[in-house]
């Protein structure tokens, strides 16, 4: 039987998994193409260092610990419409607003790989997405990235090998710009779910730019997405996310 794990370094929370890392690491589980869309529900934090064994059931692959289902994912309906494209953002301007990241003066969740600022360079990915111009009046933010080779496989042939960054790693990229999108500062949020459409994993040591879009709020969930852009400014990937409003003491 098959396990998903998630190693200590793919943290969000202390003690749990970054949700974009294990959302991408059951995608890829799942044998379903990137590029058509994986959806995963995450029903509880996911445990660090912690065989969970997944399991298949006609469409649904889900990751448990014990009785309760941990992660579950499935295809994206055909009909089902992709996200709004989060619109580019140049290199230059998504650089300048990372100083403006509101992480760098409050962050709930300052060691998680995707977003941390208490993570080392060459550690964790240090997306530090900051305010850019709303996009039909609504948050935007936005920012660089170019993969470490720590979080690289190799694809191609020996001759012609490349470098790009994991599948779950991806989908990390994807995540926490999100949250903040949604004003992660001043709402303290999990992901619950997300669904990612990966055209193509990104080239490691090639500057990206990843942009966050705000969507709306219902009650206690707020709707986001995100788009990657390559260094040549095309989308490589795409998602949408749900986040859940906690209280910090659960936590």
């Amino acid at each position: 039987m098959t396990d998903l794990l998630v190693p200590s370094r793919f943290c969000g929370p202390p003690s749990s998994g970054n949700g974009g890392w294990t959302a991408g690491a059951l995608a890829g589980l799942t044998g379903i193409d990137p590029a058509a869309g994986v959806s995963v529900s995450l029903r509880k934090p996911p445990p660090l260092d912690t065989p969970m064994p997944v399991a298949t059931t006609g469409a649904v692959t889900a990751a448990a610990l014990g009785e309760e289902v941990v992660a579950r994912a499935e295809p994206v309906s055909p009909g089902d419409p992709a996200p709004p494209l989060a619109e580019p953002v140049s290199p230059a301007e998504a650089r300048a607003a990372e100083a403006s990241y509101a992480g760098l003066t409050f962050h709930p969740f300052p060691t998680c790989f995707a977003c941390g600022v208490g993570r080392a360079a060459g550690d964790g990915l240090r997306i530090f997405p900051g305010r850019v111009a709303d996009q039909d009046g609504v948050a935007r933010v936005a920012a660089t990235w170019t993969p470490d080779p720590s979080v690289g496989t190799s694809t191609g042939t020996s001759a012609g090998a490349e470098r790009h960054a994991t599948l779950p790693v991806t989908w990390a990229a994807l995540d926490c710009v999100g949250g903040w999108a949604g004003d992660l500062e001043e709402r303290l949020m999990v992901l619950a779910r997300m669904t990612a459409w990966v055209d193509a994993v990104p080239r490691i040591g090639e500057e990206h730019v990843v942009v966050g879009l705000a969507r709306r709020v219902e009650g206690r969930k707020t709707f986001t997405a995100s788009t990657l852009y390559d260094a040549d400014g095309r989308v490589t990937a795409r998602a949408e996310h749900l986040w859940v409003a906690v209280d910090p003491a659960s936590l």
